[in-house]
């Protein structure tokens, strides 16, 4: 049984300030808890009679449907809630492949689909700008399906982060709808490929540094067609194009 106490710090956890002061997240369902075990310190973990997969040792606390309700963020709870400790900050490596910066993507879920192609395309590190979504906000951990477990994902400030890129004489390129065809541009490694907010695109700050501006031209080029594309979406294209090159 879980103390009111402690469904009431629970539900607390949905809320960033609550996340950050106690530097914990919450994880729920069987595929995201089991990928997230091996990477991130377990502090608690709440199952039901219907889930069968790891339990550490120590943490696990078997509860009834009814409890697990109480204290997840999902509509439909999935048998298994973990709370893990958030990962400690690391200097960032920059020299190693083309990084990913996100600037002011707002949407959770949006967020979360592009650390799972991060993953899938081997991105192994994500800077997120201060405005974008917090990665432990449980929506986004849900969308990114454990891919949280292997891709880095740290938050700095636009002004330090261009401040970097300059002393490391970095490229840096943007995705702007106004810039040169992706497919017929130059995209050189190390490097920084950014992605802007779902609505006003990428922070003038960001375009003003920038290398080069990069379309995803549509197609036929002309054709009359949708404004844009989602930055989910653009994310995973871009991700698959680079590594396309480098096969």
């Amino acid at each position: 049984m879980i103390e009111k106490n402690k469904i009431k710090w629970l539900n607390r956890l949905a809320m960033k300030k609550y996340r950050q002061e106690y530097g914990v997240f919450v994880a729920e369902g069987a595929k995201t808890v089991e990928e997230l075990l091996p990477a991130f310190r377990c502090q608690s973990l709440y199952y039901t009679a219907a889930y069968t997969g790891k339990l550490p040792a120590g943490v696990s606390v078997r509860v009834t449907d009814e409890e697990l309700r109480k204290i997840s963020n999902m509509e439909a709870p999935q048998g298994v809630l973990a709370v893990f400790e958030m990962a400690k900050e690391t200097p960032l490596n920059l020299r190693s492949d083309i990084t990913l910066v996100l600037d002011g993507v707002q949407d959770a879920g949006n967020l979360g689909t592009i650390l799972r192609a991060a993953d899938w395309f081997g991105f192994e590190q994500v800077i997120c700008t201060k405005g974008t979504v917090d990665v432990y906000n449980p929506k986004v951990v849900q969308a990114t399906m454990g891919a949280l477990a292997r891709v880095k994902v740290t938050y700095v400030e636009t002004a330090d982060l261009l401040a970097v890129v300059r002393k490391e004489q970095l490229p840096l390129y943007v995705t702007d709808l106004s810039g040169k065809d992706l497919y017929e541009s130059v995209i050189k490694s190390p490097a920084l490929m950014v992605f802007g907010n779902e609505g006003n695109g990428v922070s003038r700050e960001m375009r003003d540094a920038a290398t080069d501006r990069l379309l995803l031209p549509n197609y036929p080029v002309g054709r009359k067609c949708s404004e844009s594309l989602n930055v989910g979406v653009a994310t995973a294209l871009v991700c698959a194009e680079i590594r396309r090159r480098q096969r």
